[in-house]
């Protein structure tokens, strides 16, 4: 009976359909791959749909041709230089096309990395070693590093401090001043300062801090002070926007001061998770004493990477879209994707019911806004609870960091996939949660802490 339990199970179906799946222990035996892609697919069935998470700003969607090109590349090991010097040519091309972009006014250098978390370590490390060089040449001691920077930058930044023995000097936001300036940053600064980093369109609110004001601030601090305190660009999510939506904002290395960018491939790049890249003004800005001379695999490779070894597709992905788009073909996504952004507000606006945040500024594809006049019985959470509990999507609820944390909102990434329809739709499916808060009040507090609450997804 036993053996024909297993051959009806094997034709029909498969034994996870009636027993639990492997959880707790190694299992002692294996199972057909159609039997395991199924158990997967079961269970990845169960999670959310990227097509309506509006929390992320990773990519959720490539075309075809850009899928294949990641899946026929995912066993080449980027680092092995030796073995595949194209995949590091072509990351040298990115790097170049890149510093074209941001308008870097000559030879540079910079790299590929995990994300832009890794570009940020590896840039204010960078920064530090920089600093330490100057100091040191000074005869001025160096146990003393601070870095500069707002509550609005993603929490990287202070782990970056936390991991690597900076103090952090974070200025504080304020009621309906989201961003900062030069006049915010200038009491921050002395001779232990590594750098200052600005931020080019916020998790919060999508905006950019006034690059333009804390670059002058700096030149002036060096003609008048003498201190060289180089600017850092985190564009982990506006690196790619602002090229294209706002090519005349100067914001890159048309201003001096800005010596390293940071930029997330896997944001508005347009990549698959996990891509980043980190970009030089000069290769002098790069500190050498952090640049690694191996011969682990048989030739001498220069490394500047905190991780070792990463597979070679989402490089070979970003220079597909590269090349694939140019810069007419990103104008076009980014265009496309801001105009619809320009409806979802129109559209929150015409309900009556919710402030639109800064769309009147330059700012990502996305919409931020709050509830307006009377809403008696719940809030920002609930509704961001209801729209998910009701239709599935996934829009973030938060306060903002201090001190600005009394002030809570929504916000919706309109990206690539989000078609005009679909942004009509969540307008209603938005009012529709909210009709029903107005019958039930707000929601209980436990489904209240299922709701998205991280900004930098």
């Amino acid at each position: 009976m036993g053996t024909r339990d297993e051959r009806t199970t094997a034709l029909y179906g498969n034994r996870f359909l009636t027993e639990e799946v492997p959880s707790t222990v190694f299992p002692d035996t294996g199972m057909s791959p159609t039997d395991t892609m199924r158990m997967l697919g079961e269970d990845l069935a169960l999670e959310g749909d990227p097509m309506r998470n509006l929390a992320t700003f990773v990519t959720t969607w490539m075309e075809p041709e850009a899928q294949r090109i990641i899946a026929e590349n995912l066993h080449r090991n980027f680092i092995d230089h030796a073995e595949y010097p194209i995949s590091a040519e072509i990351e040298q091309r990115c790097v170049r096309m890149l510093a074209d972009l941001f308008h870097a006014p000559g030879e540079t250098t910079g790299c590929r990395t995990q994300g832009s978390s890794e570009a940020i370590m590896l840039g204010a490390l960078s920064l530090k070693w920089k600093w330490k060089e100057r100091r040191q040449a000074a005869g001025e001691p160096v146990d003393r590093p601070n870095l500069v920077f707002g509550g609005d930058v993603h929490v990287v930044w202070e782990k970056f401090c936390r991991y690597f023995d900076v103090e952090p000097r974070i200025i504080p936001l304020g009621v309906d001043k989201y961003t900062i300036g030069p006049d915010d940053v200038a009491p921050y600064l002395d001779e232990n300062t590594i750098g200052v980093a600005a931020v080019l369109g916020t998790t919060f609110t999508g905006h950019m801090d006034d690059i333009v004001g804390i670059n002058q601030l700096l030149l002036d601090v060096r003609r008048d002070r003498g201190l060289d305190i180089p600017l850092h660009v985190d564009g982990a999510s506006g690196g790619f926007v602002w090229p294209f939506l706002y090519p005349d904002s100067r914001w890159d290395f048309r201003l001096e001061q800005v010596r390293s960018i940071n930029v997330s491939g896997h944001k508005y790049g347009l990549v698959y998770p996990g891509i980043g890249w980190l970009v030089f003004r000069e290769t002098s800005d790069l500190a050498q004493d952090l640049v690694f001379y191996e011969n682990y695999l048989g030739k001498t490779d220069a490394t500047f990477t905190l991780n070792f070894s990463t597979g070679a597709a989402m490089v070979l992905a970003q220079y597909y879209n590269f090349v694939r788009l140019g810069r007419e073909g990103y104008t076009y996504v980014m265009t496309q994707m801001q105009q619809n952004a320009r409806v979802l507000a129109a559209n929150l606006r015409d309900t009556g019911r919710f402030e639109v945040i800064g769309d009147d500024a330059e700012q990502l594809p996305l919409v931020a806004f709050r509830l307006a006049g009377d809403h008696v019985g719940y809030d920002e959470s609930d509704i961001a609870w209801q729209l998910s509990a009701e239709r599935g999507w996934m829009v973030p609820a938060y306060t903002l960091p201090p001190d600005a944390q009394d002030v809570k909102i929504l916000r919706a990434l309109v990206k690539e996939t989000m078609s005009r329809a679909q942004v009509d739709r969540l307008t209603e499916d938005i009012e529709e949660a909210c009709k029903t808060l107005d019958l039930k009040g707000g929601a209980h507090p436990k489904e209240r802490r299922q709701a998205k609450t991280g900004t930098g997804y």
